[in-house]
């Protein structure tokens, strides 16, 4: 089965092409981030418009580096939410018409479904069942995860998520959007001691978690204060310890929680080298294996998509001809077939 799946759920458009076979063929990206840099965030109006322009010269590429002519597709496969409405809705509208034009099957895949999956695109891969921990700029999540659509959410955080926290403390710190990878460079040359921010909801039992509280810390020591490069990379390294030592504690307890000995990590923040590293410390004192997909698989991509569609295909799920997009979605609410 090749699957062409297509992402647009926030300020990136991303298309790629699966094979069930012979694994991905091809996978191409436009990412916003310097038109939405001169805002200090995303302007959903600009993603969507955007968004409109590039898709169809973005599908036509990754067609041309597969090699893959219409008829060669089996499916197209696309990112019907959670994320900004409007950007959905282009991507929604684009699969369901081409798919229908193609006369080919068509399947909405949650987004936070397809991080949960990607890391099944590398030659090592994970085998059901396991723990995952899903750490973006949108959802920080620990999900039990037992099979293709069958997700239970062991915590999640209760305000902030951890990669947004970082946005927003990398633009307290004077750092160019989008924030989270700058503010991890910038941490490497900070000095370990020097601020003491909280690790928040430690202190008590359960997986759930809160980041708001260490932007405020951050926001605290800033102020009023005249700091120089070394202060300011001491702040980004205290906040980063604080953030990675959390998510790690929670790894922990979910693992001696579920007995699993698989833990997964995916989405943006999945990136971070401090937060793989202490996470290898983690599952190696735990017994367990850990797995992360390519960097380049860590933020929204298409690659994701096209596999998640191409097993829910293969499981028999597919959608009809409406078009319809989820700004809010729960993963819990993604059963077997879809």
């Amino acid at each position: 089965m090749r699957i062409i799946g297509i992402e647009t759920s926030c300020d990136e458009t991303a298309v790629a092409i699966y094979d069930s076979a012979l694994g991905l063929l091809a996978h191409c990206l436009h990412s916003q981030i310097t038109m939405h840099q001169a805002y200090g965030g995303v302007v959903p109006e600009l993603a969507s418009r955007d968004h409109i322009r590039r898709l169809l010269p973005l599908v036509m590429q990754t067609m041309g580096e597969a090699d893959t002519p219409r008829d060669l597709v089996d499916g197209v496969a696309y990112t019907a939410g959670p994320g900004l409405i409007g950007a959905l809705l282009v991507g929604v509208g684009f699969a369901r018409s081409l798919a229908y034009a193609w006369g080919k099957p068509a399947i909405g895949i949650h987004h936070l479904e397809g991080h949960l999956l990607a890391p099944l695109l590398e030659a090592h891969a994970p085998e059901f069942p396991f723990l995952a921990l899903l750490v973006s700029g949108g959802h920080t999540q620990l999900v039990d995860v037992g099979g293709l659509g069958r997700y239970r959410i062991l915590g999640e955080s209760l305000d902030d998520a951890a990669g947004e926290a970082f946005d927003k403390t990398a633009k307290l710190l004077g750092l160019p959007y989008p924030g989270g990878a700058e503010l991890a460079a910038l941490a490497q040359s900070g000095r370990p001691g020097r601020y003491a921010f909280p690790r928040p909801m430690l202190d008590r039992p359960g997986l759930d978690m809160s980041f708001s509280g260490l932007k405020t810390a951050a926001l605290v020591a800033l102020r009023g204060r005249t700091l120089n490069d070394q202060d300011r990379a001491d702040v980004a390294h205290a906040f980063q310890d604080a953030v990675v030592e959390t998510l790690a504690e929670k790894c922990r307890r979910a693992l001696r929680l579920t007995g699993h000995r698989r833990l997964v990590v995916a989405g943006g923040v999945g990136a971070n080298r401090h937060l793989r590293a202490r996470l290898a410390d983690i599952a190696r004192d735990a017994g367990a294996e850990l797995y992360f997909p390519r960097a380049q698989y860590c933020t929204d991509n298409g690659a994701m998509i096209a596999l998640a569609g191409c097993l829910r295909l293969q499981a028999g799920s597919q959608v009809g001809f409406e078009i319809a997009a989820r700004a809010k979605w729960e993963l819990g609410d993604v059963g077997i077939h879809g």
